[in-house]
């Protein structure tokens, strides 16, 4: 998929989750999304990436898997440039900080994840490398 597609896709993905109170169609109906706020690593500026989400307990879980491709997606690497991020959760607005889950909670967090999304246990083995999990928490 092209950057351009990606952008629109994006795009599209976060009109719908605005305008539904978090709820999206299509090939995202069954999934629980959230919308991640970034600063991007290079450029300063703001994105806003779609992501299915894991809530655990008071904190959500995002997984950079980019979809089983073999490298780390740019909003990782705008959150390790910068941990502060704002979260839209269906209808809830807050800000967070992110931080890399380390073992062995990385790994328990991920496998939770593949009981509740089937694709979580193809990307690990097509993206030939560990997936980070990240951990939202409110500020």
């Amino acid at each position: 998929m092209s950057e351009q597609e990606e952008k629109e896709i994006n795009a599209r993905v976060i009109e719908e989750y605005r305008a539904n109170a978090g709820v999206v169609g299509d090939e995202f109906a069954d999934l629980n999304l959230l919308l991640l706020y970034t600063t991007g690593a290079k450029s300063g500026q703001l994105r806003i990436n779609p992501l299915e989400c894991m809530e655990d307990g008071e904190r959500y879980v995002v997984f950079a898997s980019y979809a089983g491709e073999p490298r780390h997606p740019d909003w990782y690497y705008n959150l390790l440039a910068n941990p502060n991020v704002t979260v839209e959760y269906k209808t809830e607005t807050f800000e967070a900080v992110a931080h890399m889950a380390e073992e062995p909670e990385r790994s328990e967090l991920y496998a939770r994840m593949e009981g509740i999304s089937e694709g979580f246990k193809d990307y690990k083995h097509t993206a030939n490398r560990v997936i980070p999990v990240v951990v939202l928490e409110r500020k």
